[in-house]
């Protein structure tokens, strides 16, 4: 998950991988399964995306450049991942708010699998009261509509 924006009017994805980077968009497709890839945006996006709003996501994108990778879905602007970045990108340059945060303990987290990566990254002291933001809460959001998939 990342953001599109335009820096010398090429397309590049800001991403939070090992570090929150600009990343070539045709880079970025190429790296995914089979290039899939899905395009949202703003449904206003004419009226919300103008060009004193993309310039502030540009500089706010500025704050994010380096941060590391953030494995344990901390709420806080040290380490970020991905749907928090988009979150707080938006949230902070434009005070708009993508998808519903929720608490780690409002999701399914039997699986064994998710049990075992929790106990991995947490020990026996999980915050099941942290802020997430998960990428289905944004791919949901009634404030994107579909522009193209691949």
């Amino acid at each position: 998950m990342g953001v599109i924006l335009f820096k010398n009017s090429k397309p590049y994805v800001l991403e939070a991988t090992a570090t929150v980077k600009f990343t070539p968009l045709n880079k970025w497709i190429a790296q995914g399964n089979d290039a899939h890839y899905v395009v949202k945006r703003l449904k206003n996006a004419s009226t919300q995306l103008t060009a004193i709003s993309t310039h502030k996501l540009l500089d706010e994108a500025k704050h994010f450049i380096g941060r590391p990778y953030d494995l344990i879905f901390e709420w806080s602007d040290n380490r970020i991942y991905c749907s928090e970045l988009v979150w707080k990108l938006y949230d902070n340059a434009l005070n708009i708010q993508i998808g519903e945060l929720q608490r780690l303990k409002e999701f399914n987290l039997n699986a064994p699998a998710v049990k075992a990566k929790l106990h991995e990254r947490y020990g026996s002291n999980i915050p099941m009261d942290e802020l997430v933001i998960s990428p289905e809460a944004m791919f949901k959001s009634d404030l994107l509509m579909l522009i193209t998939k691949h």
